[in-house]
């Protein structure tokens, strides 16, 4: 499959582009920083040569291009006359911004060579300033998070469902056992009647009916498995508004092969949206009580 898409990010330093090529690469782009402009038509050829699947890309090029960073403008117009859609981004932010960002995160500027910042600053938008009028579009991020910027890369270039959705995984565990340390959130089920203390469930887990049957009879099983839904049903959408795009819900019970696994089945059978992609997985299911 051929390139059908590729973006240019450029733009000051320290105004974000780190976090837009980011975005990209949640948006499951190619993506390459600081690639030399002459290799440009090089990496566009390679991958339509290649036939890999690789149908969008994103290139971050700057100042630390050097020289020839002049060049690339007239790349962007060989480009322009490829089949594949070309967009240029530009990424700035406010002088005052980006001399605070540097001086909080210490970083020198990429034309650090003695000068104060505000005029390596004034220098680079100097270099910059021909990129920014052919740009497709210009983000200024001086009043932005980085959750925001990443909203504005997603709004633009996201082409489906499926590359925003948020993927959900329930994880039954035993508190024996351990809590997983991935875990984003816990839901403790050992208040639920125990079905190990069953001497004819014992040897079953909750993936069994007849572990199933016993919970299911149990009005705390059902009202417990109600308020969780109502909770998830409510938190799950801001967590997509804040660009996370994956959660891991453990649920937890003594030993992780009764309660907490008939749980996280019954939840991922109530949470479905369809941007929410549900995965249920049993860690110690086989392992159960030593």
């Amino acid at each position: 499959m051929s390139l059908q898409e590729l973006v240019v990010v450029t733009g000051m330093s320290g105004s974000g582009k780190g976090t837009v090529l980011k975005a990209f690469e949640d948006l499951r782009f190619f993506c390459v920083d600081n690639l030399p402009v002459a290799l440009i038509p090089k990496f566009v050829e390679e991958i339509q040569r290649s036939g890999e699947e690789c149908r969008r890309a994103a290139l971050v090029i700057d100042v630390r291009a050097g020289g020839k960073l002049g060049d690339l403008e007239l790349v962007l117009e060989e480009l322009r006359k490829s089949v594949f859609r070309l967009s240029v981004l530009f990424i700035e932010a406010s002088d005052d911004v980006l001399l605070r960002r540097f001086s909080e995160t210490r970083r020198p500027h990429p034309l650090d060579g003695g000068q104060p910042v505000r005029e390596l600053l004034e220098m680079e938008r100097k270099r910059l300033v021909r990129l920014r009028k052919v740009a497709d579009l210009t983000i200024d991020t001086s009043d932005k998070t980085v959750h925001q910027v990443k909203a504005l890369i997603e709004r633009q270039f996201a082409n489906s469902a499926k590359e925003t959705a948020l993927k959900v995984i329930l994880m039954s565990f035993g508190f024996k056992h351990g809590v997983p340390s991935e875990a984003d959130m816990v839901f403790d089920v050992r208040f639920l009647p125990n079905p190990y203390f069953e001497a004819d469930l014992k040897a079953f887990s909750g993936l069994d009916e007849k572990v199933k049957y016993y919970l299911r009879n149990k009005p705390e099983t059902g009202e417990f498995v109600n308020r969780a839904d109502d909770f998830l049903q409510y938190l799950l959408p801001h967590f997509i508004e804040e660009r996370k795009n994956q959660l891991t819900v453990a649920v937890g019970c003594t030993g992780g092969r009764h309660r907490s696994v008939f749980i996280a089945e019954e939840l991922a059978a109530k949470l479905t949206r369809p941007n929410w992609k549900i995965q249920v997985f049993h860690r110690d299911e086989q392992i159960g009580y030593t």
